[in-house]
């Protein structure tokens, strides 16, 4: 049986008729896989569910409301970069209606359910997508975020969640929820994976791309900021997020805590004041005009979006101006950390609860995910153990990393080390203008300048050795340092490493960097075949380098 014969025995035996709105025809779907392993690709093999707020050429996109369908001609940008990658759409998901909600309630086509508990709300409002890969459905699936639309369902599926920084990844072809702070997200069952799809969908460059200065690693001791408090969460809840914490410093991340306030207040800014004009302002005029039942509208997502035409425009400058407030609080008690450590839900609600008061239920389940987009930043959600509830059954928890915007790849690179994959890097962030560096001895990984360049967000890339033209010597500096001279009737072949990082980075470092130290160009072997290259790399001065020692084989 073939893998997508598998796929649709699934589907067929689960029963979960609410996960998907258009599911593509069985036959179809097995003619695009066959071609696409044929061509290859980073991603071929790779079966993709699309979030029905998301374009997919020749399948109705209709953000879970069938009175507001329209077949588009054109992938969105987001799924023509994982379709050229290899990744085949196997249909397209249910959602909150309009991308409206964290709880993944509110569509006619049903409550999407959670993968494990199915009296549990998955999370939303990209609950398709995210229960299709907790299923089995996908390997890996398109979800949008404002809110936290891609990071709650993965937290409450056990899944990796990335939400790139806002603008990084195109959302052409997407129907707008708040249009200033929507992202197109992916889920995967894990970051490797999560990893690879990214780097293919960076290809849907955005309005703001991943410039030469964004920070391609961690430093060597990242600083994670946790919240002092978290009364949101119930006893069993908190102390999941405790053990995070603790796997968090055995990682070798270094704690610190800080006020959430200030980010808390910030969140209800999106919902509860004039920056939910937005909404309106995206499909207000549809709901307006349309008649309710015949359009398959939700009431409470009506009479959300609806509120919002009674705010002015001087409202919404005063709630911007609020926002910007609050983010200054915020970044305050940011400080000098690295990241910011969140529990991704603060509990996991039956459907009931949900039926019982949608609103309050759904704004708690905000309370970790609202603000990000608000202070523009990037969001990686990632699974971290289980909560045993009171009934008897045991909940998926998750924690999410925040970072600034543009240092996603710093987010990759701590959930890595949080998750024991500390070589995970995202290539996806890389530019072409992103620079290799040779480095030999003190600035070697573990020496005591790494931190020289990891501070400076470069990312190890690997060890090289030069051609046998060169020798080492030690040079008169504190800390001690090799110097490097090209020697080609006397020399050898010196182990080094390649470390990757941005020309801003560079141009820092080269600006710091101390005499009789300088850069220059190395020639690095290139293993059992192929030439030789040369690459940036540290040399030291000719005067300097005769004067040091040479040093043996064995040290550096």
């Amino acid at each position: 049986m073939s893998k997508v014969d598998e796929v649709y025995t699934r589907i067929a035996e689960a029963d979960r008729p609410e996960v998907f709105i258009t599911l593509r025809p069985q036959a179809d779907v097995a003619a695009e896989f066959d071609a696409a392993l044929a061509s290859g690709g980073p991603l071929a093999g790779m079966i993709l569910a699309v979030k029905d707020n998301v374009d997919v050429a020749g399948l109705p996109t209709t953000a879970a409301c069938p009175g507001y369908a329209s077949t588009p001609t054109a992938d969105a940008p987001a799924v023509a970069a994982l379709r050229a990658a290899g990744a085949v759409v196997i249909g397209k998901t249910n959602l909150d209606q309009f991308a409206t909600g964290l709880v993944g309630t509110r569509s006619p086509h049903g409550a999407v359910r959670d993968s494990r508990r199915p009296d549990r709300i998955s999370g939303g409002s990209s609950s398709g997508s995210a229960v299709a890969v907790a299923l089995g459905f996908a390997d890996i699936a398109i979800g949008t975020d404002t809110a936290g639309s891609g990071r709650v369902p993965a937290g409450l599926q056990g899944l990796v969640g990335v939400k790139p920084t806002v603008g990084a990844i195109s959302t052409d072809g997407v129907v707008p929820a708040c249009a200033s702070y929507d992202t197109v997200t992916i889920f995967a069952a894990d970051l490797p994976l999560a990893n690879r799809a990214m780097s293919a969908m960076a290809a849907a460059q955005g309005p703001r791309p991943f410039g030469s200065s964004a920070p391609l690693a961690a430093p060597e001791r990242p600083v994670v900021a946790v919240p002092a408090d978290l009364s949101e969460l119930d006893e069993a809840w908190r102390a999941a997020f405790a053990e995070a914490v603790l796997r968090a410093e055995a990682a070798g991340l270094v704690i610190k805590t800080v006020d959430l306030s200030p980010f808390l207040a910030a969140a209800k800014l999106l919902y509860e004041d004039a920056l939910v004009a937005e909404r309106h302002d995206a499909v207000g005029d549809f709901l307006d005009s349309a008649d309710p039942v015949d359009a398959g509208i939700d009431p409470t997502v009506a009479g959300i979006i609806g509120a919002a035409a009674r705010f002015t425009a001087v409202d919404l400058l005063r709630a911007r101006r609020r926002l910007a407030e609050l983010r200054a609080e915020a970044m305050g008690e940011w400080g000098d950390a690295t990241v910011l450590m969140v529990p991704t839900a603060p509990a996991h609600p039956t459907i009931a609860e949900v039926a019982d008061d949608p609103v309050g239920v759904n704004s708690r389940m905000g309370t970790y995910t609202n603000f990000c987009n608000l202070f523009d930043l990037c969001g990686l959600a990632v699974p971290s153990g289980v909560v045993s509830e009171t009934d008897g059954t045991e909940a998926q928890f998750g924690v999410t990393f925040l970072g600034m915007a543009h240092e996603d790849a710093v987010l990759v690179d701590v959930a890595g080390r949080f998750l024991g994959d500390a070589d995970i890097r995202a290539s996806w962030v890389e530019t072409t203008e992103s620079i290799e560096l040779a480095v030999f001895g003190a600035h070697m990984r573990g020496g005591p300048l790494t931190h020289e360049l990891s501070e400076r967000g470069a990312r190890w890339a690997g060890e090289i050795t030069t051609t046998p033209t060169y020798r080492l010597v030690a040079l008169d500096t504190t800390p001690p340092k090799p110097g490097l001279i090209r020697d080609p009737g006397a020399g050898r072949a010196i182990r080094g490493e390649i470390w990757r990082l941005s020309p801003a980075a560079l141009g820092e470092f080269l600006a710091a960097l101390p005499e009789p130290m300088m850069l220059g160009k190395v020639e690095v072997a290139a293993g059992e075949t192929g030439p030789a290259r040369w690459i940036v790399g540290f040399g030291c001065a000719a005067d300097a380098g005769a004067a040091g020692t040479e040093l043996d084989r064995d040290r550096w």
